[in-house]
């Protein structure tokens, strides 16, 4: 029970920032015994209030942007519950060779941003095309793909969104990772929700996860927002590199 609220705060922390906490409850639920799927859903149950916590504490970041969460969201909804539905009917080990492979892309589109973003804006001038503020159709369908995989398992979800925003939207990163956040909060309370009238959960470990990721979304992101562009590149790099090593040795 220590090693699981541990775990909870750490990734309520670390996805209010950059995303990936589930790569820290996971293993903990499977070494209490807890089967691969059973661990899953009550992993996203858990979740959510560490994911509503975020956003919460990014609320100054979203000022602006009902428009672009509502619509971006409603992708998430739909993605996050088709993610659910595949959990449930597809083996366990189903997308374990193209999730490395999302997570890797994620992590360069990640690193590389502020070139690709010099890139799109010298090309807009020569153009004399403006930025659409909600992405685009590329961004709805490349977020609500994203939200597929997020409903069927969370590790790095909030990477890949970043990378995709970050690609598509001239904003700076805090304002991206306020909505990031957010999506990723609707993707685990649907997916969840879906779970509570399809699967079995571990109830003590969804009390001691909710409560101790709302716990840790809570500091994260108080620290969070204070770190500059660069700093935060580099936090999303570092933990999304480690997240990828962990998911090619599983």
């Amino acid at each position: 029970m220590a090693a699981v609220f541990a775990a909870g705060v750490g990734a309520g922390a670390i996805n209010s920032v950059v995303g990936s906490g589930t790569l820290i409850t996971f293993p903990v639920l499977l070494a209490t015994g807890l089967s691969p799927v059973t661990a899953t859903v009550s992993n996203a149950l858990g979740l959510i209030p560490g994911s509503i916590s975020g956003a919460v504490g990014y609320r100054k970041e979203l000022t602006g942007q009902r428009r672009r969460v509502l619509k971006l969201g409603a992708g998430a909804l739909l993605g996050g519950l088709a993610g659910a539905t595949l959990l449930l009917s597809l083996p366990p080990d189903a997308f374990e060779t193209i999730v490395p492979v999302l997570v890797g892309l994620a992590l360069v589109l990640v690193a590389l941003q502020p070139q690709i973003g010099r890139l799109v804006q010298r090309r807009r001038e020569r153009t004399g095309a403006s930025a659409r503020r909600d992405g685009g159709p590329l961004l709805l369908v490349g977020l609500t793909l994203a939200s597929v995989y997020g409903g069927y398992f969370t590790a790095a979800q909030g990477i890949i969104y970043l990378s995709l925003m970050g690609m598509l939207l001239d904003e700076p990163l805090q304002r991206l990772n306020g909505v990031k956040n957010v999506l990723a909060a609707v993707v685990n309370t649907v997916a969840a929700l879906f779970f509570l009238f399809a699967a079995d959960f571990d109830w003590t470990a969804v009390g001691l996860l909710a409560v101790s990721s709302a716990l840790g979304g809570h500091f994260g992101a108080k620290v969070g927002r204070r770190f500059s562009p660069l700093v935060l590149r580099i936090l999303v790099v570092t933990v999304g590199t480690v997240a990828l090593v962990q998911l090619l040795l599983r």
